[in-house]
């Protein structure tokens, strides 16, 4: 593999990696969102706000932790007769679905970007009694999907190398 490709690869992978360990800790302000909607409800008026943020941070701690997670290898998988291949030939089935990946991640960034530009343009809020802005989220969700294609990318590459004999 040319050296572009090499050094491409460990950026993403990086910078994936450093996204990813932070999203991990997204969980607790989940929890404790969740935590005081519950105290509010007992205790006090309910809070309009806490069910509507913690549904957010569900969002961006699942868009943002997919790519850590096909970097780890630990996204789901059917190995039925994939788990007895030989390394090439799981490159070669990896590389095909790759691709289907992408074009899927794609069409999915496309309409990303047409949800948020109109999310910004017309000050879009959600329906719901607080009427949060929607943009912000939209917006992590085009970054997520970003970074998606780019480690789909590198996860091509990498199986592209395989297949050569390589390691990347």
């Amino acid at each position: 593999m040319p050296q572009f490709a090499r050094k491409y690869v460990r950026i993403v992978e990086a910078v994936n990696f450093r996204v990813g360990r932070m999203t991990m800790y997204m969980i607790f302000v989940m929890m404790a969102v969740l935590l005081w909607s519950s105290i509010s409800k007992t205790f006090f008026l309910p809070s309009l706000w806490t069910i509507e943020i913690a549904q957010f941070l569900m969002v961006a701690y699942y868009m943002l932790g997919g790519p850590y997670s096909m970097q780890l290898g630990s996204n789901v998988r059917m190995d039925l007769l994939y788990g007895g291949w030989s390394p090439r030939s799981k490159a070669w089935a990896d590389a095909f679905t790759i691709l289907a990946l992408m074009f899927y991640l794609g069409v999915l960034l496309y309409g990303g970007i047409s949800s948020t530009t109109y999310a910004l343009e017309y000050g879009e809020r959600s329906y719901s009694a607080w009427r949060p802005y929607m943009a912000p989220i939209k917006i992590v969700m085009c970054i997520a999907i970003v970074l998606m294609l780019l480690q789909a990318s590198a996860i091509f590459l990498k199986d592209l190398a395989t297949i050569r004999g390589e390691e990347i």
